[in-house]
């Protein structure tokens, strides 16, 4: 009797799986999962692999002394990464720009002036235009004493104020005027210069300064300068309020670095694409290289600083020179990256088109044999690499009740998604993609301009609600749900992700439910209904995934709230039956790999 332990090192999670053999047959006894600790494939994974087989062990009362074999997978890294279209930089250069959505702007409509500080107001003898600058250091009722009284050749067409008090200043000014509030840094905003305002009316967004034409025809542009203010105009687009000031010439500088060039480099042709035209061209290059050796890109570029800063990333980590890691897969998807205009003086952005990108590292059975004697010595338990990820995933999937070959089976993890074939006679096809969860997670941030990628992976993972009440809230579905306690009211009217025990999190700054949704869903296509496509199609005996009957969907994103109903409907245009696995009838779509290599522990007939 022997006591085995099948690890599978993933990108985002370390899973195990505890078996107990006697002669040919196996038992299952526990499972255990944990995060992984340091990139995939690399001997930081260690401490991750410690966590979880202790997780797995403590279930049992048992200790790393109890085994005798543990086999750990053949782990390929995979990096996701952003290369812009066209800039790293919104160019601007004779503008800058508040545009935000405050909560309490005051009035309506659209004025122009000079920007002047409230206090100098008195001092103005000439007539002219005014937009009044409020800082936090001047009282709002002294504000609407000094507009009210201004002089009558002293026209004051609307107002820029540091606190949230539009609204209470509006109200009590014999005229009102469209006031911008909540503007941060104030002291940014350039005196003495000419400036255009629009508030949109509650419900509204702002159309004249989200068209570079409107803009133009409050400034008096050029065509050319014209041209310039089109990120201006962008980034203004879905707010409620803007302002834009005519600054001096040469005031920002333009900058600008090119997407670049990326090559598909196979055994017996190379292939280049421009980033510029987009995913689709991509894909369709790396589709005509049977086997990709290597992939690069253009120096001096975004997208050849991406690949490169891959390379020395794992080159570091596995003490390989850059040049000897090679890249054997990239998924390529369009998106939208908010880029800061340069200039702005309200943290503004201009949503950018550009490229998502994540790059697999051809796999280093080297690297995992150096990981696999350090967790012997460390462990005093014999460690092998029990071999290639997709291999041991279908051994684990036909675990699944009602499963039995041939079958196909899509591992979608973190990092990689990974597709099986294995026919009546047991010959196993396999292929390895990069882009899974990590790289939605990744599309998702950058499209919604999130700070923070944890909060980004929660919107993956959990359905959206309106808070319409302190006692009620309604679902993306519709569905309104009544609460039995009230709620917080830190969040009502707002989006919130609603997670399983019913906690509410607000999404700060975003105020479309539609918006957030329609992101998460596309990124998701993007990636998984895509590489599903993709992978089936390259492990198909035919080359065609129409010739493939029955899939099963395993790893951590196939428990996805909607990536499996994504996967399957996209499937079923081939006439495909796909569904979630269960694997050892209990653990679900997790565990396939770990299972895997437990499995492998057998002796062989």
């Amino acid at each position: 009797m022997r006591y085995v332990a099948g690890v599978d090192i993933g990108n985002a999670t370390t899973e195990v799986a505890i078996a107990r053999i006697e002669g040919s047959d196996i038992e299952f006894l526990a499972s255990g999962i944990g995060p992984t600790t340091g990139i995939k494939g690399t001997l930081d994974n260690i401490s991750g692999v410690f966590y979880s087989l202790k997780n797995a062990l403590a279930k049992l009362g048992m200790d790393y002394s109890d085994l005798q074999e543990v086999r750990i997978n053949e782990a390929a890294p995979v990096i996701g990464d952003v290369a812009m279209e066209t800039i790293s930089e919104t160019v601007i250069t004779e503008s800058t720009v508040i545009g935000h959505n405050p909560s309490t702007p005051g009035g309506i409509g659209i004025g122009v002036g000079t920007s002047v500080l409230i206090t100098d107001i008195p001092k103005i003898t000439e007539p002219m235009d005014i937009i009044a600058v409020i800082p936090s250091t001047v009282n709002f009722l002294d504000a609407v004493d000094i507009i009210n009284s201004a002089k009558k050749n002293v026209s004051i067409k609307g107002a820029i104020v540091q606190t949230d008090e539009g609204n209470l200043i509006n109200h009590r000014l014999e005229t009102p005027i469209p006031i911008i509030d909540e503007v941060r840094l104030i002291d940014r905003v350039p005196l003495d210069l000419v400036c255009a305002i629009e508030v949109a009316p509650v419900g509204s967004v702002v159309s004249t300064l989200s068209n570079p034409y409107g803009i133009a025809t409050l400034f008096n542009l050029g065509p050319k300068e014209t041209k310039r203010i089109v990120p201006i105009a962008r980034s203004l687009i879905g707010t409620r309020s803007g302002v834009v000031i005519k600054t001096s010439q040469g005031d920002v500088k333009e900058r600008s670095i090119k997407a670049g060039t990326i090559t598909f480099i196979g055994e017996k042709k190379s292939v280049t694409v421009d980033v510029d035209e987009g995913a689709e061209k991509i894909m369709d290059a790396i589709a005509t290289i049977p086997e990709v050796q290597d992939i690069e890109g253009e120096v001096g570029t975004n997208a050849g600083n991406m690949l490169d800063n891959v390379r020395r990333v794992m080159a570091r980590l596995t003490e390989k020179h850059p040049r000897d890691v090679k890249i054997q897969d990239l998924l390529a998807v369009d998106t939208f990256n908010p880029q800061k205009v340069k200039g702005g003086i309200a943290d503004e952005f201009s949503l950018e088109n550009a490229v998502g990108i994540a790059a697999m590292v051809k796999s280093d059975r080297l690297q995992m044999e150096m990981i696999a004697q350090e967790l012997t010595n460390k462990l005093r338990v014999p460690v092998y690499v029990g071999g290639v990820e997709a291999d041991m995933a279908i051994k684990g999937a036909l675990t699944t009740p009602g499963t039995s070959t041939p079958l196909a089976i899509l591992d979608m993890g973190a990092g990689s998604t990974d597709a099986s074939i294995i026919n009546r006679e047991g010959k196993v096809k396999l292929v390895h993609l990069a882009g899974a969860g990590n790289m939605v997670s990744l599309l998702i941030q950058s499209e919604l301009g999130l700070d923070d990628f944890e909060l980004a992976e929660d919107v993956k993972k959990y359905p959206l609600v309106n808070v319409e009440s302190l006692f009620h809230i309604r679902h993306e579905d519709g569905t309104v749900q009544f609460m039995t306690k009230a709620i917080d009211p830190n969040v009502f009217a707002k989006v919130c992700l609603y997670k399983e025990d019913g906690q509410l999190v607000p999404l700060e700054g975003i105020d479309s439910i539609e918006k957030v949704r329609k992101i998460r869903q596309n990124a998701k296509k993007k990636v998984f209904v895509t590489n599903a496509i993709r992978a089936l199609s390259m492990v198909s005996p035919t080359g065609n995934p129409k010739d493939i009957q029955f899939v099963v969907l395993v790893g951590g994103s196939a428990l996805d709230f909607e990536i499996p109903t994504m996967v399957t409907d996209a499937l079923g245009k081939y006439d495909i039956v796909a569904g979630r696995g269960n694997i050892r009838g209990t653990e679900g779509p997790r565990n396939a790999v770990a299972t895997g290599l437990a499995l492998a522990c057998l002796p062989q007939e």
